[in-house]
């Protein structure tokens, strides 16, 4: 069963007005009727950019997770039909993109360019019961879900694949369980008590935050030892790198070449966290490293167990001034 399309609403059922409100108050039934209403619409507009096949599968899945991280973006509930089909509209335009360009996948729904982070994580707070469902997903599943649809830069399948080291086959499949499991997930846990994600997501933040300026300090080996699991593995996909004493040495070398990194995006789950952070190259050097990095750590009792550490532009591909170019004839 796919998010949200199951159920079809009696004739005289609630209008789109009633129910998108009760949606926004967390009603994932109500959210469910309203995908249900509008399915015809919303899958027609991604026939006519797509054509048949599973692409147009793949864009209603997504539209629905979409619909429920965002419903509350919706202040004229006249008019949530445009919206849904507007995102599907612009789930089909940055597939396409993708496809042609190798490029992650462009957020569904534009940003103000004129709102700070705080304010778009208001508008576009994670509903506590999301995370709470996120959380009754396997670690296999929970993965390229979280990559998929709360990161920024690493949601293209490719991307995700390297992540998870698995073949591009297996990140589509796992995300078609994850999002049948995850409907499921949604209805169990609604009702419940959940934790507050926005407070978590902006504890962090801070915690992001404080470990570079720990690192720049020179204390990243303290709290490693401190916060971090004594076991930490750095991994590569499910291979095994090296331990916490790898992790100081590289973080140590790149801040001695006068590397530093800032946090432009955190995804925040008890079990799972991923810091994307954009890399300050020195001006001397600027292509000592690629230009950022996503920090998906797996945690155990609240410590980072596990850490994987992606670059989303490698190196060789990353857009580099003329003068290196000699250096790197392949870019």
């Amino acid at each position: 069963m796919t998010l949200g399309m199951a159920g079809r609403p009696e004739e005289g059922a609630a209008d789109d007005v009633a129910l998108t409100r009760a949606a926004q108050d967390g009603d994932v039934a109500a959210l469910g009727l309203l995908l249900e209403r509008h399915r015809a619409g919303m899958r027609a507009v991604a026939l006519s950019i797509l054509g048949p096949g599973p692409d147009v599968d793949d864009v209603m899945q997504e539209a629905a997770l979409v619909a429920l991280r965002r419903i509350g973006d919706v202040r004229d509930p006249r008019a949530v039909g445009p919206w849904l089909r507007m995102i599907v509209r612009n789930g089909c335009r940055a597939l396409l993109r993708a496809s042609s360009q190798v490029e992650p996948v462009a957020e569904l729904a534009p940003r103000d360019a004129g709102a700070d982070l705080g304010e778009l994580l208001e508008r576009h707070a994670l509903r506590d019961w999301v995370w709470e469902a996120i959380e009754e997903l396997s670690p296999t599943l929970r993965l390229p879900l979280v990559l998929r649809h709360f990161t920024e830069g690493v949601t293209g399948y490719e991307r995700i694949a390297q992540v998870c080291g698995v073949p591009v086959g297996t990140v589509r499949s796992r995300l078609n369980q994850a999002r049948a499991k995850l409907a499921a997930a949604l209805d169990a846990t609604a009702a419940g008590a959940h934790s507050d994600a926005r407070l978590r997501t902006a504890a962090s933040w801070d915690e992001a935050r404080d470990t570079l300026s720990a690192a720049e300090a020179g204390e990243f080996g303290r709290l490693l030892k401190e916060s971090w699991s004594p076991e930490v593995a750095l991994m590569s996909g499910d291979t095994w790198m090296g331990d916490a004493a790898l992790l100081e040495r590289g973080m140590d070398g790149d801040l001695s070449a006068g590397v530093r990194q800032r946090p432009v995006n955190v995804a925040a789950g008890r079990s799972l966290t991923v810091w994307e952070m954009d890399i300050l190259n020195p001006a001397d050097d600027p292509g000592h490293c690629p230009p950022s990095v996503a920090w998906i750590m797996s945690l155990s009792d609240g410590r980072v167990a596990r850490l994987r550490l992606f670059h989303p532009v490698p190196l060789r591909t990353a857009v580099l001034p003329p003068e290196l170019r000699e250096v790197w004839p392949s870019v």
